[in-house]
């Protein structure tokens, strides 16, 4: 049995292998050690090798899914091995073989899975473009699949860039990612990547998994066609490699043909915004920075009736259309879903259909189990209450918009599959079909005999008795069994000669002896095994029905797939209602005009009224300069800015009271502080490299957002990288931006650029406190109000007094002008722009050096007197070297004149 393991094992040297013995799974040597610190069970041994106990552990095998589930959600892959043999039949152990691979990206049951969330596999593949393409024929190209095995969906794209997989990861979010072994795409992502494939189980494939024509011949078979030109990727060779290899993995580690895998999806990357990773992090989409739904977008607009709905929601909010005909649709169907409240009707239908996707898949692969065709059979039972709800008759006659139209059409009854269902299940059937009692009794004759017989063999053999004792007079008539000799009729010796000619001795006592009956064995053959004859062909009938089912299983998919689409439109139409939300124009120029905008997730969550704000943006008008007190909500303006362009292109209504949009390509944002521990990256790398991805891909269409560039260098450096990507922005890109900072400085950029305005988050200072009043003004602010904020924060009086006076003291030597330039604004800027400039040139003078450095040593000084090193958290004290050490270059980096 141990060499058998062992030969299965060295199949699979890199999964668990779970080894099916009697009731358990049992695990040997490493497996069993490690399984065992994971599971917390129980670790014992069994046998000996080399002279040493063999380790081994084991789980139920009725049980196994909650093991099964953390395994998985730790990463790991477990191999099921089953006994497909019978002991005895055979010398040696029982045959075992390889039933499935339980791995991350390629679960199906409900125990293992997040019923909201979609799990994915993708395969990445790079390899030269489609010959023929112009400009690419020798260039590099990558090709992304994706897979969600539970719900069917299949896809593909070419991507042209390491960037565009590292933002297409961040919006799949992988469980599990296939790369070519031999391939260098993980080298040659470096960091970029990296994030991304931290977060996903990584298996790394033999090379000859990506062969093109090998990967097209499996494709075509999956999709039985003779080529993939109907699926418009017969042009995306990486794509084809990277769909093959996928779609050959899910085979091999689910052993099944996949039948619901019936159609493929090419994806063009171009047909919807582009939001980079950073983006959505930024932006929390539908995950927060620390990893929570809870106060993301999608929670702030999630109120489908059912899971398809919510898995789709998350979908369409990650990917943003650009095809305003397409938007407009949407914007069509939740219009009229909210005219006469239709939406109301639609959603109390929609609660009663569960996850028909999933159980489809279920059925699909052969392991649906009871109450899966329960959900099923309610779904389609409620199909035609939702076509009611969705007839347009009470509305205007012909205006039906078209995408509700299709979808009702692909959501269309079925009634003689819901009758089959309901006519063959029971009402509340057991969890699983080996408990028997699925099947109706109506549902087959020989079944309801067969449990007849089992359930009600005393009540029928009293029967018999009955009879007989009529029928031949004799007291002492009865009927019995044992185990030996089965049923029998047992009388006294004395009254054994008259028995009737049709009784044949079966068996002779001291005092009594037993016969048989034609009738009596015809019951015996019937009665002995009945319940095990009868859960035998419920079985048989149970997969017999799931086949059946599974005929129709494109219709039922697509059938699925409108559910969810309908189940989204009715909550957007619900969240415009209850919102306040608006239907958004489009338009053919650059622009993005709304008219008191918000924040859907802080309006949610804040306990005060919400101040909306409007933006601007055209191309006479392409950068709003913001600036204004930390905590006034600067970030929150940026944000609700592409949150309402995002809800657009998504085909929701918007919160503003107005919102005109035009075309956008992509989102980017630049906001926050984190570092890249993993890759050896500080804050301010990580904010140049995003920085960098925006000026090197940012185009006339994109909408740009950019948060405090260069504060985590020192002040000369910040302030002429932001003044830099301010002026290429603008001048060379001529993108959309909204720009925070709190470099005064840059607000007299407007003086020099027509398509450059200012903007504020207004502010009122009481005595030494402030008040945030949340409002966007024209214009720049009067000052930051720093201390003041510190102030809020519980910075210590004395420290916040000592800055006071230190604010004062270097205002008045003219260093720092809250509403104006710095005075060394001209030794950065000398000459290229000293026509722009001309009128906001201040000459840096040597007394203004020594204010600096005196200040600097102060500040340094009182730092340190405020410092018990002995109540510092590690991070405290980082904080404290990092803040001396910027005292430092800020002073070695100022001009020499100045040092």
């Amino acid at each position: 049995m141990m060499q058998q393991f062992l030969r299965i094992k060295a199949e699979h040297p890199d999964q668990f292998l779970f080894y099916r013995m009697g009731d358990f799974y049992e695990l040997f040597f490493d497996d069993a050690l490690q399984v065992s610190a994971l599971l917390d069970i129980t670790l014992t041994h069994r046998g000996q090798s080399a002279g040493k106990p063999i380790p081994m552990a084991g789980v139920p095998y009725h049980a196994a899914e909650a093991y099964l589930a953390k395994l998985v959600k730790l990463g790991h892959s477990v191999v099921i091995c089953e006994q497909v043999g019978t002991p005895g039949e055979s010398k040696g152990p029982v045959e075992r073989k390889v039933a499935r691979t339980v791995t991350p990206g390629t679960l199906t049951d409900d125990a293992f899975l997040d019923e909201r969330s979609d799990n994915i596999i993708v395969a990445v593949h790079a390899g030269p473009a489609a010959k023929g393409k112009e400009g690419q024929a020798a260039s590099l190209v990558y090709g992304i699949a994706m897979l969600d095995v539970s719900t069917a969906r299949f896809s593909l794209q070419e991507v042209d860039s390491l960037v565009a997989v590292a933002d297409e990861l961040g919006r799949l979010r992988p469980s599990e990612l296939l790369l070519n072994e031999s391939g260098a795409l993980a080298e040659a992502g470096g960091s970029l990547l990296r994030q991304q494939i931290l977060r996903s189980t990584v298996r790394k494939l033999p090379e000859w998994h990506f062969d093109k024509a090998t990967c097209e011949r499996i494709l075509c078979e999956q999709l039985g066609v003779l080529h993939l030109d109907g699926y418009g990727c017969s042009d995306k060779p990486a794509a084809v490699s990277a769909a093959g290899a996928l779609l050959h993995y899910v085979r091999e580690t689910q052993q099944n043909a996949l039948p619901h895998i019936c159609t493929l999806v090419t994806e063009r990357h171009d047909d919807a915004i582009l939001i980079d990773a950073a983006t959505r992090r930024n932006l929390e989409i539908d995950q927060t920075s620390g990893g929570e739904f809870r106060h993301s977008l999608c929670w702030a607009l999630d109120t489908t009736a059912g899971v398809m709905g919510a898995r789709l929601l998350k979908r369409l909010l990650n990917r943003p259309l650009r095809d305003p005909v397409a938007i407009g649709e949407r914007h069509d169907a939740v219009a009229a879903l909210i005219e006469r409240l239709r939406f109301e009707a639609v959603r109390e239908v929609l609660k009663g259909i569960g996850d028909m996707e999933r159980v489809l898949t279920r059925i699909a692969l052969g392991s649906a189990r009871p109450r899966d065709l329960v959900r099923l059979r309610d779904a389609l039972g409620r199909i035609p209450a939702l076509h009611a709800a969705l007839s347009w008759a009470a509305l205007h006659e012909g205006e039906t918009p078209s995408l509700l139209t299709s979808l009702k059409e692909a959501a269309r009854p079925l009634p003689d599959m819901c009758a089959l269902l309901e006519a063959a299940i029971e009402e509340n059937p057991p969890v699983v079909i080996r408990d028997g009692g699925v099947l109706r009794d109506s549902y087959d004759a020989e079944l309801a005999e067969l449990r007849a017989l089992g359930n009600n063999a005393s009540d029928q053999l009293l029967a018999i008795e009955t009879r007989e004792r009529e029928r031949t007079k004799l007291s002492s008539l009865k009927v019995g069994y044992n185990r030996v000799h089965g049923y029998y009729i047992e009388m006294s010796r004395s009254q054994a000669d008259q028995a009737p000619t049709d009784y044949v001795r079966r068996q002779t006592l001291k005092n009594t002896e037993r016969f048989i009956t034609p009738e009596l064995k015809l019951f015996e053959d019937k009665a002995l095994g009945a319940k095990s004859k009868a859960l035998s062909r419920e079985k048989m009938l149970y997969e017999s029905l799931i086949a059946e089912v599974a005929t129709q299983l494109q219709v039922l998919q697509s059938c699925a797939a409108a559910i969810a689409m309908i189940d989204v439109l009715a909550c957007f139409a619900e969240r415009a209602h209850q919102l306040n939300l608006v239907r958004p124009g489009f338009s053919d120029t650059q622009q993005i005009n709304i008219d008191a905008g918000r924040h859907l997730v802080v309006e949610a969550v804040s306990s005060e009224a919400f101040v909306p704000n409007g933006i601007s943006l055209d191309a006479e008008r392409s950068m709003c300069i913001i600036t204004g007190p930390n905590m006034g909500g600067k970030s929150t303006f940026m944000r609700q800015t592409a949150l309402v362009v995002l809800l657009a292109c998504c085909g929701c209504f918007v919160p503003a009271r107005s919102a005109t949009l035009g075309p956008i390509d992509r989102i980017f944002t630049r906001m926050g502080a984190s570092d890249d521990t993993a890759s050896g990256r500080s804050t301010f790398m990580v904010e140049m490299t995003e920085t960098a991805n925006i000026l090197n891909t940012a185009t006339t269409q994109s909408l740009v957002l950019l948060d405090e560039i260069g504060r985590g260098t020192s002040t000369y450096d910040g302030l002429a990288l932001a003044w830099a990507v301010i002026e290429h922005l603008h001048d060379k890109v001529g993108c959309l931006t909204l720009f925070a900072t709190h470099y005064f400085e840059l607000t007299k950029l407007d003086q020099a650029h027509k398509g450059i305005h200012n903007l504020h988050l207004a502010a009122v200072e009481y005595r030494e406190d402030i008040v945030f009043q949340h409002k966007v003004l024209e214009g720049p602010a009067s000052r930051s109000y720093g201390i003041q904020v510190a102030k809020l924060a519980g910075v210590p009086p004395d420290v916040l007094a000592f800055a006071r006076t230190r604010l004062k003291a270097l205002e008045e030597q003219g260093h720092h002008n809250s509403a104006g330039p710095d005075v060394w604004q001209h030794e950065l800027f000398p000459s290229s722009d000293s026509d722009k400039l001309a009128s906001v040139e201040m000459e840096p003078n040597e007394d203004s050096g020594h204010v600096e450095a005196e200040s600097h040593r102060v500040a340094l000084e009182a730092m340190l007197d405020a410092t018990d090193p002995d109540e510092l958290s590690p991070k405290e004290a980082l904080a404290l070297v990092y803040a001396m050490k910027s005292l430092k270059s800020d002073c070695l980096e100022r001009p020499n004149h100045l040092q």
